[in-house]
């Protein structure tokens, strides 16, 4: 049975990284996961995602649907796997080693780590220039190093002052967001803005590309934060939990975004944190919702500063055989990870919006191929049966390498380069298609039948989830008897 935290431990260092979380320390209810993902999404970051759509040629009016379907459709696979976190108890990436092998599991997490390096930067930029204008600094580098600072701490403390984090952004995010809402329709005629074009495929299809990419780049992660709960947790319960925490509050942060890009125009590309200031009005009003903006960033940069850390250990000890590490190194693989994405966003090009939104589409196209692999597998061909020590063996059950999960993962990316519409790149197919990019359906699509028809003649999965002997308490010390005395 779980144990009760007494309120003294509650913000104290989290001990775990990549092992097994043992029962008697699972704690929490479903809840939890709606909150730190609400919190996540309520953010600047998600507000200039939502305004991109806009930006590059959709009207608002389709874009908010637009980017309604993408993130509902994300939203599905991302709570899908944080439906596998209380029934495993391991972090999202060990898991992936049931269908790459325990190596083959390193070539999608170094994608990973570059994801978690790229939103990290991206963030650190947009709340270092919140951080200036809060303190009336000049150099915005200032900013980034200090937003910087405040990641490594909340971020080495561990699993549970990040979900206090997530708690904290929801309340701020709702209040600081919904005023910014309300000042947006009172200080602009909105509805003039918005309704001018008709309908055109290829911006509807980029804009549910955006939403869908934004919820999908969580997967690699979001079980790390669901693995603390009881084993009986419901998986229905932590899958519309995490949904619905993820998917309404990227949404509500996205139409801000969009509508606010539809009435402000080319005044929101140079500068969208300090936009965001005026329209919140005077200069205290101001403040408060730059503190948004900043807290908000906060709780997700944390998580790709967390997430980071737990992908480059899952990758060396893939190799070494261990599944823990000491508490000083720990926090130096965070801090480590904190400084380089804090290093990339001081050089950041100051082509920003056009930059995000190729990030996002990239991301997409690499890691759709993974959920589809280890959803199916998960779901369909293991049944939810996992052998959980042999995630930790290279000679166990699944091995050094799986040649069905790569060469899948590997034809799943390569399959949709025809359908890409980037800045670097735009596939033939996507052409005809009047530049509309249909590169995640088809990778997701084709990934997922290929996989199961090859893996459902060649996985081993076991009878029955195989589970770690569970930690034995301390022996009591023997109470002295009278002969001993």
């Amino acid at each position: 049975m779980p144990v009760e935290q007494d309120s003294g431990a509650r913000l104290a260092m989290e001990r775990r990284t990549i092992e097994v979380i043992p029962d008697a320390e699972r704690h929490g209810t479903p809840r939890s996961q709606f909150t730190l993902w609400f919190g996540a999404n309520m953010q600047i970051t998600a507000i200039v995602d939502g305004a991109l759509a806009v930006v590059f040629g959709a009207d608002a009016l389709w874009a908010i649907p637009a980017l309604l379907v993408g993130n509902v459709l994300g939203g599905i696979v991302m709570a899908l796997h944080s439906a596998q976190g209380p029934r495993l108890g391991v972090p999202q990436m060990i898991s992936s080693r049931a269908q790459f092998g325990v190596y083959g599991a390193v070539l999608p997490l170094l994608l990973v780590i570059l994801m978690y390096l790229g939103f990290a930067a991206t963030g650190s930029v947009l709340a270092g220039q919140a951080v200036c204008e809060m303190l009336h600094i000049d150099n915005t580098n200032v900013g980034i190093l200090i937003f910087g600072a405040l990641t490594a701490v909340i971020a080495v403390t561990g699993y549970r002052l990040i979900h206090l984090a997530g708690r904290v952004a929801t309340v701020i995010g709702v209040l600081g967001l919904g005023y910014l809402v309300i000042r947006l329709f009172t200080q602009y005629d909105v509805g003039a803005h918005v309704g001018d074009k008709g309908f055109d495929a290829a911006t509807f299809l980029l804009a549910v590309g955006l939403g869908a990419g934004w919820q999908l780049t969580f997967g690699p992660y979001v079980a790390d934060y669901s693995r603390y709960l009881p084993r009986e947790t419901s998986d229905r319960a932590t899958f519309w939990s995490t949904f619905c925490g993820s998917v309404i509050g990227s949404q509500i942060a996205m139409t801000l975004g969009a509508l606010t890009a539809a009435v402000a125009g080319k005044a929101f590309l140079p500068d969208q944190v300090g936009f965001l200031g005026d329209l919140a009005g005077p200069a205290f009003l101001a403040f408060l919702i730059y503190l948004v903006i900043v807290v908000g960033k906060l709780t997700v940069n944390c998580l790709n500063a967390y997430g980071g850390f737990m992908s480059i250990l899952t990758i060396v000890t893939a190799f070494d055989g261990r599944s823990r590490i000491s508490s000083a190194a720990r926090a130096a693989y965070i801090v480590g990870f904190t400084a380089v994405s804090v290093a990339i966003a001081m050089a950041a090009s100051a082509d920003f919006l056009d930059n995000f939104k190729n990030f996002v589409l990239m991301l997409l196209m690499v890691f759709t191929p993974w959920s589809a692999i280890n959803l199916v597998d998960y779901y369909v061909i293991s049944r939810e049966r996992v052998d959980i020590p042999a995630l930790y063996d290279p000679h166990g059950r699944y091995g050094r390498w799986n040649v069905t999960a790569l060469t899948c993962y590997v034809v799943g990316v390569g399959v949709q380069i025809p359908f890409l519409a980037t800045k670097l790149y735009t596939g033939p197919i996507t052409e005809e298609l009047d530049g509309a990019d249909v590169s995640w359906i088809v990778g997701l699509a084709f990934t997922s039948v290929v996989y199961y028809l090859w893996a459902r003649r060649t996985a081993n999965p076991p009878a029955e989830t195989i589970r770690p002997a569970e930690p034995q308490p301390d022996a009591p010390a023997p109470v002295p008897t009278s002969a001993s005395a």
